[in-house]
């Protein structure tokens, strides 16, 4: 499929055959709307004359017939138009929760990150709606317009005149109310945003007493969006309401109009009904159109903005499979920019290590640690340079495929709602229990799993909120042990563990050095290089030192020991 615009054309464009159905389903739907207006002409023009109740009970069944084809033709057409939606959300869908999820890997948080998904939504609901099958109505406009003017010249006139101003209430409406809508949808995006840092912050907040400042920022912004879908409502609701006014002062002027044709002697009787429904009949498709036009507005500019957000990240070409990497770890002249930011926070880092080598990476606060790290790993792209497993370069693998052979802690260890054993076995299905239970072991959290209620299968909880902070990052180091994987970048580790803690990651950290894994620990205190061989000493995101962990410590270690001392003693406080 293609990327962009392109290809959410293409999703559309797998429904041909569906809207191609729609569209025939709107052709026999428009012919068959005539049958009122028909039924009322030979009613009044033929029935009632010759008073034949025989023609009566003919046309009577006649009638019957066509209205009940065209409530099958309708209810066709809008379980199609449900399918198309559905159809056009399960294409779109893995290519917007990757969207969703990559944007803070590229371009840094903004917002709640949640705008592609209700540009999705807007866009699915308008296909499953009525609006599809407004649009699809309005080829058929010229065809009634037509029949007025079979029916006389005047009533032809007064429709063409008719249809004329209700699409001119379109055109205000939408130019009225475009802007304010995307008004309220970056309003509405802003007021997510800082309901869910409130939410994840809702502890400090009650500690400092904030909670009246970040009550008056929800206030001003909820202002700002009620305000803002009001006015839209107003608009939308004025322009409607003329709309409808419009239209039943319309089919009066044709009503009367159609009398004054029989009173000249220019129409039947019959004339002046058949003509009233008819007209009333062809303006039918524009209002429905103004009716749904917020809907295809909203639609209109979430496919602008979904476009856009799917074309930052393209469905990347799926590479070749490459061997298991079992040898070295190469970072050559690499340069970190965090997403969305445009300077380096680490510059022209350069080191190799073997198979069964542990380094670990210091230096104080800000000196581009975690950057290096997230680099490492493949989560941040790098703006320079290159990071090699076995001679390839990380984009040289498929995501799913490298994070099979990574194993990653971060600072702050995030788990999933679900089974403390679905956590450690990344979610994979159908995971090996073997081998869950080796990766626990291995981080030592074997018997503490054990004396938790439900063990393995205990629930922890959105965010793993029924566990401690120690035990959320103990589970977290046997996730980034599970399956063996060849590099395990560790940030922080030690950071929530106490003793028994400290002791069980130093040997989980000398495991996975013993069966040829490399090892990296970004670290503050000296006592967490313990497991590793070799130290990188990083300071204003350039390479001080880098060495035999004896070495380095020896020779680098004393100049900089008061920033890391700090940085440590910051680091206990915040613990």
């Amino acid at each position: 499929m293609k990327y962009g615009r392109p290809e959410l054309a293409a999703a559309l464009g797998d429904c041909r055959l569906a809207f191609a159905a729609v569209i025939a389903f709107s052709a026999l739907m428009n012919v068959l709307t005539l049958t009122g207006a028909i039924f009322m002409l030979q009613v009044y023009d033929r029935v009632v004359p010759s008073r034949s109740i025989a023609t009566l009970v003919g046309l009577s069944l006649i009638a019957l017939v066509l209205y009940l084809a065209l409530g099958l033709f309708d209810h066709l057409r809008a379980r199609i138009l449900i399918r198309v939606g559905a159809y056009f959300g399960t294409v779109v869908e893995p290519r917007v929760f990757r969207a969703v999820v990559g944007e803070p890997l590229k371009s840094g948080l903004s917002g709640d990150g949640m705008q592609p998904l209700r540009d999705l939504d807007h866009i699915r609901q308008f296909l499953s709606g009525s609006g599809p099958g407004a649009f699809a109505d309005l080829p058929f406009l010229p065809l009634q317009v037509l029949i007025c003017f079979l029916i006389h010249p005047l009533i032809g006139g007064a429709t063409l005149a008719g249809a004329a101003l209700i699409f001119l209430l379109t055109l205000a409406t939408d130019r009225s109310v475009r802007r304010l809508t995307l008004v309220a949808s970056e309003t509405a995006s802003q007021r997510a945003a800082l309901l869910a840092a409130s939410r994840r912050n809702a502890e400090a907040m009650r500690a400092l007493g904030m909670h009246g400042r970040m009550g008056a920022r929800w206030a001003a912004i909820n202002r700002t969006l009620e305000e803002a879908q009001a006015t839209m409502l107003d608009r939308s609701t004025g322009f409607a309401g003329a709309s409808r006014i419009f239209r039943m002062l319309f089919q009066s002027a044709v009503l009367a109009l159609g009398a004054f044709l029989v009173i000249e002697q220019e129409a039947s009787f019959g004339v002046i009904i058949a003509a009233s429904i008819l007209s009333a009949r062809a303006l039918q498709p524009i209002e429905q159109v103004v009716a749904n036009w917020r809907g295809f507005v909203a639609a209109r500019q979430g496919w602008g903005r979904l476009s856009a957000a799917l074309a930052r990240f393209p469905e990347p070409a799926r590479p070749m499979a490459l061997p298991a990497p079992r040898a070295r770890l190469e970072v050559e002249r690499l340069a970190v920019a965090p997403p969305g930011a445009t300077r380096a926070t680490v510059a022209d880092v350069t080191f190799q290590l073997a198979a069964g080598s542990g380094l670990g990476i210091i230096g104080p606060s800000g000196a581009g640690k975690s950057s290096l790290a997230r680099a490492i790993i493949g989560a941040w792209a790098p703006a320079s340079g290159r990071v090699r497993l076995d001679g390839a370069d990380l984009d040289q693998w498929n995501a799913d495929e490298l994070g099979r052979h990574v194993g990653y802690l971060p600072q702050d260890v995030e788990l999933f709602s679900g089974t403390i054993a679905d956590n450690i076995a990344r979610f994979q299905p159908d995971a090996d229990a073997d081998a869950i239970v080796a990766a626990a072991r291995t981080a030592g959290v074997h018997d503490m799993i054990l004396r938790l209620p439900g063990g393995y299968s205990a629930e922890i909880g959105e965010g793993g909120s029924t566990l401690s902070a120690g035990q959320r990052q103990r589970i977290g180091l046997a996730r980034a042990l599970y399956g063996q994987p060849f590099l395990v970048v560790l940030d922080e580790p030690y950071s929530n563990l106490d003793a028994e803690g400290d002791a069980a990651l130093t040997q989980a950290i000398l495991a996975v050095r013993l069966r040829g894994g490399i090892v990296l620990i970004v670290a503050h205190r000296p006592a967490a290089l313990e497991g590793v061989d070799q130290v990188l000493t990083l300071l204003n995101g350039t390479v001080a030192a880098f060495g035999p962990k004896d070495e380095v410590l020896r020779k680098v270690l004393r100049p900089v020991a008061p920033a890391i001392k700090e940085a440590a003693s910051a680091e206990a406080r915040r613990a």
